[in-house]
C-alpha cells in the first residue's frame, strides 16, 4: 500500500462518521443517566412524615395518599381502650423527612383479643414453675386454690369456671386459676399395693446342664401350745439303802489255768522244802 492511499483513508467520510456518532453516544448516555437516576431516586426532595397514630384505618389511608406515602401492615397489637384497626404504631416516626412513595410500615389494633397456647404445666411442674413460665408467656394469673394432694403441685388450670388443658387456646384477658396441692391425702384416696412376680428359671450351670438344686420352702410357723411342766414328786424321808449282795464272778478258761499253774507251783515248792528238811 502507498503512502497516499495509507493518508486518503483518515479523510474518509465513514471514519469520521462513525467517531462522531460514538461521541453523540456517550453524551446522551451521561445525560440520561444524571437525569435519570435523580428522577428516580427523588434527589432533593424530602416530604415530613405525618403522624397517624389512634388513627383509624380509613383516615391513615387520605392523610398518606395525600402525602405521597404508601403503608404496610407489618404486626397487629390489642389495646383495650382503643377501638380495633386504629393505628398503633408507625415507622419511620412522625416528623421525619422520606422521599415521596416510601413505605411506612404501620401496626393495627386487632379486632378480638389474641390468644396465646397454654404450655405443658398441669400435673407437670411445682407452682413456682408454672408462675413463672405463664407470667413470661402474657398470661395473667389469679390467686391459686388449693386441693387435696401433693405440696405445691399443680394438679389443674381453671379458665372462667372451666378446667383447660395444654394446647388450648386462651384470651390474654382471662385470669388462670391454678389448682394446687396442699399436701392432705383426700379421704377417699386409696393406695393399692400389688407383690411383684418375679420369673421363674432354672439355674445353668457352666458345663450347660441344669442344676438339680431343689428349692426347701420354708414350713409356715406353726401356733406354739404352752407345755405343762412336770410335778416334781413328793419328798419322803431318806430310807438307809443296803448294798446289794456280790453275785460270783464265773471264771473264764484263761483264769482257771491260770489258778491252775499257780497251784502246781505251789506244790512243787512245798515238795522242795521236805527234801531239804530230810536231808
Amino acid at each position: 500500500m502507498k503512502s497516499s492511499e495509507f493518508a486518503g483513508k483518515f479523510v474518509s467520510k465513514y471514519l469520521w462518521g462513525n467517531l462522531l456518532a460514538m461521541v453523540i453516544v456517550v453524551i446522551l448516555l451521561s445525560v440520561g443517566v444524571k437525569f435519570g437516576l435523580d428522577f428516580y431516586t427523588h434527589h432533593g426532595e424530602s416530604i415530613p412524615v405525618p403522624n397517624i397514630r389512634h388513627k383509624s384505618f380509613s383516615q391513615m389511608e387520605d392523610i398518606l395518599s395525600a402525602s405521597g406515602l404508601r403503608y404496610v401492615v407489618s404486626d397487629t397489637g390489642y389495646v383495650k381502650n382503643l377501638p380495633a384497626d386504629c393505628v398503633l404504631e408507625q415507622e419511620p416516626a412522625p416528623g421525619e423527612r422520606v422521599k415521596s412513595g416510601h413505605i411506612i410500615y404501620i401496626t393495627i389494633n386487632a379486632l378480638h383479643t389474641p390468644t396465646i397456647t397454654l404450655p405443658d404445666v398441669i400435673d407437670n411442674s411445682s407452682l413456682r414453675e408454672a408462675m413463672a413460665k405463664l407470667t413470661a408467656i402474657g398470661f395473667k394469673l389469679g390467686q391459686p386454690q388449693y386441693v387435696a394432694g401433693e405440696k405445691d403441685w399443680v394438679y389443674g388450670i381453671i379458665v372462667r369456671g372451666r378446667h383447660v388443658v395444654a394446647g388450648d387456646r386462651i384470651s390474654i384477658e382471662d385470669k388462670l386459676i391454678i389448682e394446687v396441692g396442699n399436701g392432705l391425702r383426700a379421704e377417699d384416696d386409696s393406695v393399692d399395693y400389688i407383690d411383684p412376680v418375679y420369673p421363674e428359671f432354672e439355674e445353668v450351670d457352666e458345663s450347660g446342664q441344669e442344676d438339680q438344686f431343689e428349692e426347701v420352702k420354708e414350713a409356715p410357723a406353726q401356733p406354739q401350745t404352752p407345755v405343762e411342766q412336770p410335778q416334781a414328786p413328793a419328798r419322803h424321808p431318806a430310807q438307809p439303802q443296803t448294798p446289794p449282795a456280790k453275785e460270783p464272778v464265773p471264771q473264764t478258761s484263761s483264769a482257771r489255768q491260770t489258778s491252775v499253774t499257780t497251784l502246781s507251783t505251789a506244790h512243787q515248792l512245798k515238795n522242795a522244802k521236805e527234801k531239804k528238811t530230810e536231808k
